[in-house]
């Protein structure tokens, strides 16, 4: 096995003979000889060990072998413990997705303290066919299929083309020790399940599983990469980026393509959303009907989809602005209050108005139904709503409008039009430049 890993590194995963390396080791069989092939190799390695705190006294003896392992092999070792019950109860985790989170956020953060390349994990193909049943049993697309990658931004997995048996073989030819972990017995968990029980049948049934399946999922990356080749040329047909950031996908065009809904999968499926019926739905609706996910909201506006990322963080409620007050730092830029000698030409980020006419605090919030100012080179006043029709405005601009308001009076549809009432003339003895610098 260590030609055949040797062979390996060099091949396909040749940059790990410059890096420097982080090894997850549990104490474990499968993470024990990954440690013993990359140190027969003289890899540039590190150890990293991490007690969950779940199994007691034998929590504690895996710690105690990985530091005397550690010690054997004459390698830099770092140990964490965590109260993983605790963690997974503070966030409504179950307790192996809490351990995994709180593994692999210290695994990032050792690596890049103390400037490791890559951190390496054990994963090996008898997992890899473990993940794909999980998935598959829990209803899947494509991705889902493809199984544990094994090259994942600064993670990595060497072992992931052999075999269980092969990794045991490893170990008994050359008298290696591990720790059993007491919970892998156990079929409380989907993944022993299938390990104890279902997986050897298949075996049975097909001595070359392994060997068939990995040639499965070549096909299935072949099949990925035509897919995602086609979305790109997609996304350069119908998804446009505005100036700021919100994507349209063009109604025309998507639904134009032979499966809209597979298509509207493929292009957002990124952006954690689930209700996908829902989502195609949209494409029939009527403007102002929208789709969330955790993270993002779909909204219908005319003849796009637009994805907007939510943002919890921005405030929906005024702001007062005192009459001392020079700067304002908000969501949109910043404001500048400076007091002029002369009146600047009109522009769409300052305006000059009559300071004598404003009462303060002035008010800045967002635009509501009902409002109406008297829109500057116009007579009369105009409805707010009027005024964005009539300006093309999308359902995106709209929500980002921003007011400044003097008591109940708006001053400006900031970055857009002034308000005639308040603007400084000739005979304006305190002219306020008011500037959005964004």
């Amino acid at each position: 096995m260590l030609n055949n890993f040797q062979n390996h590194i060099n091949q396909n995963l040749s940059f790990l003979n410059k890096s420097r390396l982080l090894i997850a080791i549990s104490g474990g069989l499968d993470s024990v000889v990954l440690t013993h092939l990359c140190h027969q190799l003289k890899l540039n390695i590190g150890l990293a060990h991490c007690n969950f705190n779940l199994r007691g006294d034998e929590s504690d003896g895996d710690e105690e072998f990985v530091l005397q392992l550690a010690e054997d092999l004459d390698l830099e070792v770092f140990i964490e413990s965590f109260e993983t019950e605790d963690y997974a109860k503070t966030y409504k985790l179950s307790t192996q997705m809490a351990a995994r989170e709180l593994r692999y956020d210290w695994f990032d953060e050792l690596a890049e303290q103390l400037n490791f390349d890559f951190i390496l994990t054990a994963h090996h193909a008898d997992d890899n066919l473990e993940t794909f049943l999980i998935n598959l049993s829990r209803g899947t697309g494509l991705d889902g299929l493809m199984g544990i990658p094994e090259v994942n931004n600064k993670i990595v997995r060497p072992l992931l083309t052999f075999s269980r048996e092969d990794i045991e073989t490893y170990a008994k030819t050359n008298k290696l020790t591990w720790r059993e972990d007491s919970s892998n017995a156990s079929n409380k968990y989907l993944r022993n399940k299938l390990r104890h029980d279902v997986i050897p049948v298949l075996k049975e049934i097909n001595p070359f599983l392994l060997q068939n399946f990995e040639s499965t999922q070549n096909h299935l990356q072949d099949s990925k990469q035509i897919i995602e080749d086609t979305i790109v040329r997609i996304q350069k047909k119908a998804v446009y980026v505005d100036n700021d950031n919100v994507i349209r996908l063009s109604i025309k065009k998507l639904k134009k393509l032979s499966n809209p809904k597979a298509h509207l999968f493929e292009l957002l499926k990124d952006f954690n959303f689930t209700e996908w019926d829902d989502v195609t739905n949209l494409l029939d609706a009527q403007s102002g009907k929208q789709v969330f996910s955790s993270t993002h909201r779909l909204l219908k506006d005319r003849d796009y989809l637009m994805l907007i990322e939510n943002n919890s963080e921005e405030t929906q409620e005024s702001i007062s602005i005192s009459e001392d007050k020079k700067q304002l730092k908000t969501s949109f830029g910043t404001l500048f209050f400076d007091e002029a000698d002369a009146i600047f030409d009109a522009q769409a980020n300052v305006i000059c108005v009559d300071k004598a006419k404003l009462k303060y605090p002035l008010i800045l919030r967002k635009w509501e139904e009902g409002d109406f100012f008297y829109p500057s080179g116009m007579t009369g006043k105009k409805k707010l709503s009027k005024y964005f029709k009539d300006e093309k405005m999308s359902l995106i601009e709209k929500e980002n409008t921003w007011l400044l308001c003097s008591e109940k009076d708006i001053v400006w549809v900031i970055g857009r039009r002034a308000d005639n009432r308040f603007f400084a003339t000739e005979n304006t003895k305190q002219i306020l430049k008011i500037e959005l610098n964004k």
